[in-house]
Order: C-alpha cells, then sequence, then structure tokens
C-alpha cells in the first residue's frame, strides 16, 4: 500500500480486469467479426467501406499481436498507478479510457441489439471496476476531476491506443497495411 492507502488491487487490478475482459474479446472477437460482416454492412450502409475492410482484414493471429501489445500499454498505465499511490494521469487516464470502452461494447451490442464480443465482461468487469477504482482514488484525494473534455480525450486516447495495437500487432502478424 502506498502512502495514499491506494493498493494494488486499485491499481494492478486495472491490469486484471483488462485481461478478463479481452480473453473474451480474443476468444469470440475476429470469428465473431468474419461471421457477421456481411450482416453489419448491410444493416449500417453508412459505414464507410475502408471501416469494413480493416475489420475484415484482422486476422486470429493478428489481434492476438494486437491484445500483447495492448496488455504492455496497460501494464505499464498499472504500474505508474502503484507507484504514484494511484495519482499518475497515464494510469487514471488508462482507468477511464477502460471504463469508457466497456460503454462503447455496451453501445455496440444495443447497437446490433446482441451479444458482441467484449459485451459479456464489460457490464460485469469492466464498467464496475472502473467505478469501484474511481471510487477508492476519489476516497483517497487523488481522483482527477473528470470533465466533458476528459471523455473525449480519453475515448481518442483508448482509440489510438487500439490504432497503434494493431498497427504493431499486424506487423508482428507479418502482414502489411490493409489496401483500401
Amino acid at each position: 500500500m502506498t502512502d495514499t492507502g491506494i493498493n494494488t488491487a486499485v491499481t494492478y487490478g486495472l491490469f486484471a480486469a483488462w485481461a478478463v475482459h479481452d480473453t473474451e474479446e480474443v476468444l469470440y472477437g475476429p470469428r465473431w467479426i468474419r461471421e457477421n460482416l456481411p450482416g453489419l454492412r448491410e444493416r449500417f450502409p453508412d459505414v464507410p467501406e475502408a471501416v469494413w475492410k480493416a475489420a475484415g482484414s484482422v486476422d486470429d493471429r493478428e489481434f492476438r499481436a494486437a491484445v500483447g501489445v495492448m496488455a504492455l500499454i496497460v501494464g505499464a498505465a498499472a504500474g505508474a498507478g502503484q507507484r504514484s499511490g494511484g495519482r499518475s494521469a497515464f494510469y487514471q487516464g488508462a482507468l477511464n479510457g477502460f471504463g469508457l470502452h466497456g460503454l462503447v461494447h455496451l453501445a455496440q451490442a444495443a447497437a446490433v441489439r446482441r451479444v458482441t464480443p467484449g459485451s459479456v465482461t464489460s457490464p460485469l468487469v469492466v464498467v464496475p471496476f472502473t467505478l469501484w477504482a474511481r471510487g477508492r482514488l476519489r476516497r483517497a484525494g487523488v481522483l482527477r476531476p473528470a470533465r466533458a473534455r476528459d471523455v473525449l480525450t480519453g475515448l481518442v486516447v483508448a482509440g489510438g491506443a487500439t490504432v497503434l495495437a494493431h498497427t504493431v500487432g499486424r506487423r508482428l502478424a507479418g502482414k502489411t497495411a490493409p489496401r483500401f
């Protein structure tokens, strides 16, 4: 425990919760996309074709490599949180991005009106852990205030980390950039 009273359950718990969530994504993500891409294209015709091509080009190997890269990012954030007693902006940003990521999964499931990869652990693990950890940080007096722009920043950073992870994952899987 650090001088703030924030213990490893709050900081390294981010990595543990992420691992549970991403296990669901690894098990079901790429296959679900392959099986559902034609129906999604039909149902959402206004989505640019480049998005569908990018989503359809991710195979299991690339996806697992991308998850490995993301593990490094989330692990580094959790470590920064532990070293700083939960004060780290990197840790708190990752925590907020993780929670927002869970809400995006729930929105995706609502949009397609069915279970999607990540939508099972989001309400059971992602969102509850994020709220619990933020509550612990708040009680310890180290939680940074969340403003509307912080929500946007969290979504952009989470999206950027995902793009980075997939870009590196594609390279690790021996693939070139997708052709659009």
